[in-house]
């Protein structure tokens, strides 16, 4: 005896047809159940008794559909989409195999066909593994740094960003600082506090963010080190990128833990200013590492003392170098910096001097260490047009852009005249008085020209109507 492959439908469909020969069901009670016509019921009963269960599988099940390509179809679009189209997925290539090769198969049969062919694979089928890291032995070993962008004061002020710095082999949160979005001074305001609280780590991990990360390693200019990695260097820090964000995951987790507890925790206090919630995370982050963090594998605790002879506020800035020009101009970041002609800047015509560009905005001209007195002339106080802004800062600088054009005088034309706003009030009242007057010259001379009329009228013929009425 074979065995017989039967559905979920149809193993039901036996039970139901089994009550119903034994008198225990109705034949309308069935069909309702079997959700199908008295007439196919009753068809089904006969079957049943004449064949037992077996009768009741679909009789087509194994054969081919009626409605079944060739072969021969099946082949030649199967051969056309390894030579032309291998890397198509199969919604395209079965638009191109109906508009260059006029063979209309439908997508899904395509799809079947390439998955059997081992052409294509599903969305599921290439997903990659990720292997899990174990984190590692000691507390300062690697730290993962990342800013998560989020509505954190929900409805009650604008999104902002949150840098997070984890612990990799705690989970323990070290430094928490809401800032507007994600920049390399704000990490540099982040980094100084980490620095006082818990000294230098032997290594960062960040995502591949251009702050961390020089995006053109063949960059003529530039020695291949963002501002925020020079720092690092001069602190001796390492900075390393992870490939995917799966391999910093436990900055990843705290980012989805946060935007639940932090956000309803703002939402208690009734914070809705950055400096309020930075005065806030301290109590925060202990609560937090007390409840989630977890206990190193080795005790010893391998962040380092910071070097007193360091200045942080000299390393962690922006420093460039650029070129004096002959009229002792250092141009900067659209600003023209002018070198005082006296002493040592004479010297410097077509030297490179360093700019120390600080967090607070103040800006140093220095040579070896010197620093050379200027006076500053901007050019250009804006974004420039199609400037290139990063994706993490874009509503930081829509928010910049928007306060500077709510500064710029409106003009409203008024609605009861074409005055302008330029105009004074006397220049104004003497143009309304000319028009006036105009206005009413041409009236009176309107009238005149009436009466004369009038006059030629009553002393025409009467002979001549229609002339006089001309």
């Amino acid at each position: 005896m074979g065995m017989v492959v039967m559905s979920k439908r149809e193993l039901n469909r036996l039970e139901l047809l089994a009550r119903l020969d034994s008198g225990k069901l109705t034949a309308r009670a069935a069909a309702e159940l079997m959700a199908i016509t008295l007439r196919q019921t009753y068809r089904l009963l006969r079957r049943y008794r004449d064949g037992g269960a077996s009768a009741v599988a679909n009789q087509r099940r194994g054969r081919a559909s009626n409605n079944r390509l060739p072969d021969v179809v099946r082949d030649h679009a199967i051969a056309l989409v390894r030579e032309r189209y291998a890397d198509f997925g199969p919604t395209f290539a079965a638009e191109k195999l109906a508009e260059r090769h006029d063979l209309k198969v439908s997508r899904e049969t395509l799809r079947s066909w390439m998955r059997q062919a081992g052409i294509w694979m599903s969305r599921a089928e290439r997903r990659r593994i990720q292997q899990p890291r174990h984190r590692r032995e000691h507390i300062g070993e690697l730290v993962q740094i990342d800013g998560s962008e989020h509505r954190w004061f929900e409805d009650r002020a604008a999104a902002c960003t949150l840098l997070v710095f984890v612990d990799d082999a705690t989970s323990r949160l070290m430094e928490l600082r809401f800032v507007p979005s994600e920049s390399t001074f704000a990490y540099f305001e982040a980094l100084k506090s980490y620095l006082h609280s818990h000294g230098k780590p032997v290594a960062f991990y960040s995502d591949k963010h251009s702050i961390f990360r020089v995006s053109n390693e063949n960059a003529a200019s530039g020695n291949g080190m963002t501002q925020f990695g020079r720092a690092l260097s001069d602190l001796n820090i390492e900075i390393l990128c992870a490939n995917t964000s799966q391999a910093k995951g436990r900055v990843e987790r705290a980012h989805h833990t946060l935007q639940d507890r932090l956000v309803k925790e703002l939402r208690l206090t009734g914070i809705n200013t950055l400096e309020a919630a930075n005065a806030f995370l301290p109590g925060f982050i202990a609560h937090y590492n007390g409840r989630f963090a977890k206990p190193p594998a080795r005790d010893k605790d391998l962040h380092r003392l910071l070097d007193p002879r360091q200045d942080l506020d000299q390393i962690l800035c922006w420093r460039e170098q650029r070129k004096v020009s002959h009229q002792l101009v250092v141009n900067y970041n659209q600003m023209k910096l002018t070198l005082k002609s006296q002493g040592l800047a004479v010297r410097l015509r077509g030297k490179m001097v360093d700019v120390y560009d600080f967090p607070d905005g103040r800006l140093e001209v220095r040579w070896k260490g010197r620093t050379l007195p200027y006076s500053a002339f901007d050019k250009l106080q804006r974004v420039s047009h199609a400037a290139i802004v990063e994706n993490k800062r874009l509503g930081e600088i829509l928010a910049w852009i928007k306060e500077q054009q709510n500064r710029q005088p409106s003009f409203n034309r008024i609605p009861d005249g074409p005055r302008r706003s330029s105009q004074k009030p006397g220049i104004l009242k003497n143009r309304a008085l000319q028009i006036t007057g105009a206005a009413e010259l041409k009236s009176k001379s309107t009238r005149v020209s009436r009466r004369r009329c009038d006059m030629v009228v009553s002393a025409a013929p009467a002979h001549a109507p229609s002339e006089a009425a001309e």
